[in-house]
């Protein structure tokens, strides 16, 4: 097997030709939401220098009125003083409220942390202007970041890096549902899409077995080459989604309508720790959380939704299975047998590594623990030795003590981690299948 490890500073070497002379943005190169942002950061430091300044100014004429002979001089200055005193409240307000309203309404990076933190913090002295630095700093790096994506995407436009000759199928994990209103992957379809790349989903159930999953999706691989008449697919599936492909195409039939299979983050040898609280959680509490999960899936849209069937199909136990019945190719140097259903699908894996449990989000900062003292390095669900499977394995490793998570890698909270950009990331990655000609 081929281990490509990538650290994320060689990944930034890698792009940096292709974006040094993008660096600067302009305006006329933003989007709108990012446009209104820049708006939004310029008015707030407007906000910060302009008070230093007028707080300085108004403090030092009233020093100057009371050093003087001051009885006479404070009765004829004071009125202006304060009127002085009332515009500058007035007009810094304005300034302020524009820009912390712009910023709130138009940010991503932002997040619910920080514009808690803003609204907490907005009535103590000092920490108000601790607040205020940290958002303006944060929103000025997203307005450099975004928009020298956005120069970049615009001068690779015409090249359609991601205009692959088969269709890509993204296949979410489990417990997840696509959807027109959360998209799973964040802010990657778009990306890929502006970049040439034509894109469908599973729309399979969020909780089923493997073998129920993989029918799904067998079935909605067979609906998008009837309706295009692409003949195959390039498939990026996530999480378990990487387990039902598997078994879509060892078992289902998937195998001569798929060009490509890329896991990213899949357990491919299951998770130690979910083996262990189906072991120490008693039987009745399980069935409860089933029933209850059960319910709920069936109302947003899941036909037959088995929790309990989802979760034993990602133990080690459960993996263990799988592969038994449909064979792992990492056991076979990475290449599948000539003969068997993975001959001439370009099969590759990608696994990550989460840093810290404070640097996860929840749930994934309270999972960390537990999958780091049974399995190991994690991206806070699955540990590295799950990971590989294919012909080419990729390792990102983390930069500093951030790290990146098993939702980092499908964008699901659409943050910009520093040194990582995940939709570029995946830009690449597709363009290296069209090189190949999928």
């Amino acid at each position: 097997m081929c281990d490509s490890t990538i650290r994320i500073p060689t990944l930034i070497v890698y792009l940096k030709p292709s974006v040094r002379r993008l660096f600067t943005p302009t305006i006329g190169t933003m989007t709108g939401r990012i446009a209104a942002c820049r708006f939004g950061v310029i008015m707030l430091k407007i906000f910060w220098w302009t008070t230093l300044v007028a707080t300085v100014a108004l403090t030092t004429c009233l020093i100057t009125m009371l050093a003087v002979s001051w009885p006479a001089a404070w009765a004829a200055s004071w009125p202006s003083w304060v009127i002085a005193l009332a515009a500058v409240i007035i007009i810094e307000s304005i300034i302020f409220w524009i820009g912390m309203i712009t910023v709130y309404v138009t940010s991503v990076q932002l997040g619910i942390r920080r514009r808690v933190i803003g609204i907490l913090c907005g009535w103590i002295p000092i920490a108000n202007l601790i607040a205020l630095r940290l958002i303006i700093r944060t929103v000025d790096d997203e307005v450099r970041f975004e928009s020298s994506k956005e120069q970049l995407d615009r001068a690779r436009a015409t090249a359609r890096i991601c205009a692959t000759r088969y269709p890509v199928l993204l296949v979410h994990g489990v417990f997840f549902r696509d959807t027109q209103a959360l998209n799973y992957w964040g802010r990657v379809p778009a990306e890929l899409q502006r970049n040439g790349a034509v894109i469908y989903y599973g729309n399979h159930q969020s909780a089923a077995s493997v073998p129920d999953a993989a029918r799904e999706l067998t079935e909605r691989i067979k609906q998008i080459v009837a309706q295009t008449g692409c003949g195959k697919v390039n498939v990026i599936a996530h999480s378990k989604g990487g387990l039902d492909m598997r078994y879509a195409i060892a078992r289902c039939g998937a195998a001569p309508m798929v060009a490509s299979l890329t896991t990213i983050n899949t357990p491919h040898r299951g998770c130690g720790f979910a083996d262990y609280l189906l072991e120490k959680i008693p039987l009745a509490a399980q069935r409860q959380v089933e029933k209850a999960y059960n319910a709920a899936a069936s109302h947003l849209g899941d036909k037959q939704p088995d929790f309990m069937a989802a979760v034993h199909d990602l133990t080690q136990a459960g993996c263990a299975r799988l592969n038994t019945e449909i064979g792992d190719s990492a056991e076979l140097g990475g290449r599948a047998s000539a003969t068997g259903p993975f001959a001439g699908i370009v099969c590759q894996s990608v696994g990550s590594k989460l840093a810290h449990a404070t640097t996860g989000k929840f749930p994934l900062n309270f999972t960390y623990p537990l999958v780091k003292w049974f399995d190991g390095p994690n991206d806070g669900l699955v540990a590295q030795p799950s990971f590989p499977w294919g012909e080419r394995f990729t390792w990102l490793e983390p930069n500093g003590t951030r790290g990146i998570s098993h939702a980092d890698m499908i964008d699901l909270n659409r943050e910009n981690i520093p040194g990582f950009d995940v939709r570029e990331f995946y830009v690449q990655m597709v363009a290296a299948l069209k090189q190949r000609g999928l």
